[in-house]
């Protein structure tokens, strides 16, 4: 951040009052950020038992009402506070934090956890795979801990029974999720049925250390088993009852968010959480159509270099049958994304200075998960446990995942994308811990979308078919502008959405079916992407243009970065104050 711009964007960025109505010290805002900070760790169970503390261990995350309204009102507490703050007296990291934390507190007032928790899933996952992913990250190490993860399975019935009231109340005013994307989510509940040996819950028992006494570990793996059996196992058994015989029946026939109760404000609140810019449904409609239009003329041009002769649509329909363009193995598939991940690797010192400590690995996506699941994915990892990020690869139906989408999909999700930012934020020193591990959706799948672009640069797309990819991944994210407004706003039908990613792109339609549900359970975060790539294109493109020769793209890609994730608008004042900097 440079000084010569601080005090702009402190003002850019602080909540709207009158001038004399915010005149708390720099002090205040410090005492601010540390109620915060405590008031999250509080409730950050895995921070705190990271830290040695086994009854934050043994628990789940308080999901009752009494709970989410503590929250809420916490919440507005804070936001209220923070507009008491002079954001122009501020200097160093304080004015990106200011801006983070105001977005982030007007985002939580405007949707308020009362409201989003009676619908705590989506179609891929939600508080019913929690407990799966969490026995993936957890890292048992002794007894105490054993004990502490078997108590957290025996407290499952109680953890699914908060979220079952939050969803029973949505029944009651109608703020459910859609019947169509339902019987995906009951096939995951199904597929976690398994005898207890085999449940993903015994993963933390299975890793234990062989220096624990054979006599222990025996003891604890039959008591991991003894509560699976008797709590966990029943309550997921409860919960797909409940999915099948109540919750679906009961579930709204219609797709929009805007069709939910005060849908007219809650889908905007979502379109402005998701792109952190006071945008409309209808300004992002359009620049979604324009950029489908500009993508589809670059892909004719792409197909012309292949020299085939024939449609688009026919084109499409080679991609997706030939078997060339598919893996014949599980195997096959994960080395491929191996192999190209280390083609990644290689090249990260040419395009940035700072690379973080953290590794990833390449993992498939597990099988519980993965019919329902995209085709990849990134799971952060934990430097302070010692737990690498995740490249993560869905192997299911292998001819729906073609090898000509594999680099993007590599560049998007490891490096140069998710896990180099990730990464690298949780190791900036001297910043509050929200802004370290906090996710800002349009910042991080921005930046994911940008380092499939940079592939360019580094020579990634070996021949037009997987540039052509690269276009199929840009137009999917283009469709979606179009296509989230289009469900959410504008009334359209799953055959609207899903025809936009048919005609103009080449994913697999097993593929595009998974996503449009993701889109339909998931209202807004699919604007995103697109949102913070145009910009974060946008920034670069001014910078060549104003700098010419002296620009140094490893610096920009640096500077983007140094903050974490930031909102949109303070990330382009602060780049643009930068830019002018490097001219200067």
């Amino acid at each position: 951040m440079i000084r010569t711009a601080a005090l702009a964007l402190a003002l850019a960025f602080s909540p709207v009052l009158a001038p004399e109505s915010r005149s708390a010290s720099p002090d205040a805002f410090a005492q601010l950020v540390a109620d915060y900070e405590a008031f999250l760790d509080e409730r950050d169970l895995n921070a705190r038992a990271r830290r040695g503390d086994l009854e934050a261990a043994a628990r789940w995350p308080d999901a009752g009402f009494e709970a989410v309204e503590s929250w809420d009102a916490a919440m507005a507490d804070f936001y209220a506070r923070l507009a008491e703050i002079d954001a122009s007296a501020l200097t160093g990291t304080d004015v990106a934090s200011h801006a983070v934390l105001s977005y982030t507190l007007r985002t939580a007032v405007e949707l308020p956890r009362a409201r989003t928790a009676m619908t705590p899933f989506t179609n891929d996952s939600g508080f019913h795979t929690s407990p799966d992913f969490a026995a993936m990250g957890a890292r048992v190490r002794t007894v105490e801990e054993a004990e502490a993860w078997i108590a957290r399975i025996r407290a499952l019935p109680g953890f699914f029974a908060q979220h079952r009231a939050w969803m029973e109340r949505g029944m009651q005013t109608g703020f459910t999720q859609p019947r169509e994307i339902l019987d995906g989510v009951a096939d995951q509940i199904e597929a976690q049925i398994t005898p207890a040996a085999d449940s993903a819950l015994m993963m933390p028992i299975d890793a234990l250390p062989s220096s624990l006494p054979g006599a222990e570990r025996a003891r604890l793996r039959e008591e991991a088993l003894e509560a699976i059996e008797t709590a966990a196992l029943p309550a997921l058994r409860a919960l797909h009852d409940f999915f099948v015989s109540t919750y679906i029946p009961n579930a709204r026939e219609t797709l929009g968010a805007r069709d939910l109760p005060d849908g007219e404000d809650f889908y905007p609140a979502l379109v402005r959480q998701h792109t952190t810019l006071d945008l409309t449904p209808e300004d992002i409609h359009q620049t979604g159509l324009e950029e489908v239009e500009r993508i589809r003329a670059e892909m004719e041009t792409v197909i012309a270099d292949t020299g085939f002769e024939g449609s688009f649509a026919e084109f499409l329909e080679y991609l997706r049958t030939d078997p060339k363009f598919y893996a014949q193995s599980e195997m096959e598939l994960m080395m491929r994304a191996a192999w190209l991940s280390k083609q990644a690797d290689d090249q990260m010192p040419a395009f940035f200075n700072r690379l973080p400590r953290l590794p990833y690995g390449v993992r498939p996506v597990p099988a519980a998960i993965a019919p329902n699941y995209t085709t990849g994915r990134y799971w952060s990892g934990d430097p302070e446990t010692g737990r690498a990020g995740g490249y993560m690869v869905n192997t299911y139906r292998l001819d729906q995942r073609p090898l000509y989408e594999l680099p993007a999909l590599t560049l998007h999700e490891a490096v140069p994308g998710h896990h180099h930012q990730i990464a690298l934020a949780q190791e900036i020193e001297g910043l509050p811990d929200f802004r370290r591990r906090g996710y800002i959706t349009a910042f991080g799948e921005g930046w994911g979308l940008y380092s499939e672009y940079l592939g360019l640069d580094m020579g990634f797309y070996q021949d037009p078919y997987e540039n052509f990819g690269r276009l199929t991944f840009e137009m999917w994210r283009a469709c979606r502008l179009v296509v989230d407004t289009g469900i959410h706003w504008f009334g359209w039908t799953r055959e609207q959405a899903e025809a936009c990613f048919l005609e103009n792109s080449a994913l697999a339609p097993l593929n595009i079916t998974n996503e449009v549900s993701r889109y339909i359970s998931w209202p807004g975060q699919a604007l995103a992407y697109k949102t913070g790539e145009i910009l974060i294109r946008r920034l670069r493109a001014q910078g060549e243009a104003e700098l010419g020769e002296a620009f140094d793209l490893a610096a920009f890609h640096d500077a983007l970065l140094e903050e974490g994730a930031v909102p949109l608008d303070y990330l382009e004042a602060r780049m643009e104050a930068w830019l002018a900097e490097q001219g200067g």
